[in-house]
């Protein structure tokens, strides 16, 4: 049976000014972490996926931190297990990625049907922790994204 997934999705890089990069791990997969992530709804800007996921994932109002759409756009094979999300034929997936700063690590409010843990690390630690190659590749930019406007 297919889904009705839209094959469109976000990934927010939740991080502090001195480069601390939020990491959540998956709940259908032990040891497989990454940023905020989410597919887009029918009738959402991208902002607004991103703003809802950062809320379902973690409890935080991004309304209440600095979202910044970072107009970097990735394009990647979806994970054959996960394809049954999507309707028949959808092999590939458009991610956008966007930036969120926060002031320092904060709690967060797990969904705990999405996710087991957090963790705050070091930009780099980050990375390698991640199993998505464009998640990966967006925390390593970190450091260009936070000096260009202050962490703002």
């Amino acid at each position: 049976m297919s889904g009705s997934k839209i094959p469109v999705s976000v990934l927010v890089v939740i991080h502090t000014a001195d480069l601390s990069v939020l990491l959540l791990e998956r709940a259908d997969h032990r040891g497989y972490w990454q940023s905020v992530t989410g597919s887009q709804d029918p009738g959402e800007s991208l902002r607004q996926t991103a703003e809802r996921e950062v809320r379902e994932e973690t409890g935080f109002d991004p309304k209440g931190f600095s979202l910044r759409d970072w107009g970097i756009e990735n394009e990647y094979e979806i994970f054959a297990e996960w394809r049954h999300r999507y309707p028949a034929g959808v092999t590939r997936n458009t991610e956008h990625v966007f930036g969120m700063t926060v002031p320092s690590p904060q709690p967060v409010r797990l969904a705990p049907r999405e996710h087991l843990s957090y963790a705050w690390l070091p930009y780099r630690d980050a990375a390698e922790r991640c199993f998505s190659w464009s998640n990966r590749d967006a925390i390593l930019l970190l450091p260009r994204f936070v000096s260009r406007d202050g962490g703002k």
